[in-house]
């Protein structure tokens, strides 16, 4: 026999040029028992081809059950919550209030502090003016009268 037309068919069903009524031709010749030994190894392309299609027809009875679970009451299950469990962004809002409170308090304590050691031993504090040198002018006349030097003493 001459299968020609079923050769170019199969050319054409490659190239995706095939009509629907040409793959039918193609599934019903491939679905007979005597295919020729050249094209015997494109026949259980279509029998799987032809298979899947019936098996994924959907029933008559498909809307009926779609709308049989859209009107299905959703259950809702209520769940406890502890009062524990309800404070508990409130206990991390405040875990990080304290530690942002006491990370400044130790870090304004620990910069105020080497400032003033830093200033107290480097550099005494002096003082200027008229008080402290009348002050200090009153210490050592106090101490020329308490101190007899040995000339004066004759």
């Amino acid at each position: 026999m001459d299968y020609k037309y079923i050769e170019q068919l199969m050319e054409r069903y490659w190239n995706c040029e095939t009509t629907l009524e040409e793959e039918a031709i193609l599934k019903a010749f491939f679905s007979q028992d005597d295919v020729p030994a050249e094209l015997a190894k494109y026949k259980s392309l279509f029998d799987c081809v032809a298979s899947d299609k019936e098996e994924n027809v959907l029933g008559d009875d498909f809307d009926a059950r779609m709308e049989a679970l859209i009107d299905e009451p959703v259950k809702v299950k209520a769940r406890v919550v502890p009062f524990r469990q309800r404070l508990m962004p409130l206990f991390k809002a405040a875990a990080m209030v304290a530690i942002i409170l006491t990370l400044g308090n130790a870090s304004q304590f620990a910069f105020h502090e080497e400032d003033d050691d830093v200033a107290t031993t480097v550099s005494p504090k002096v003082h200027n003016g008229p008080a402290v040198a009348m002050g200090d002018s009153v210490k050592i006349d106090s101490l020329k009268k308490a101190t007899v030097m040995p000339n004066q003493l004759k």
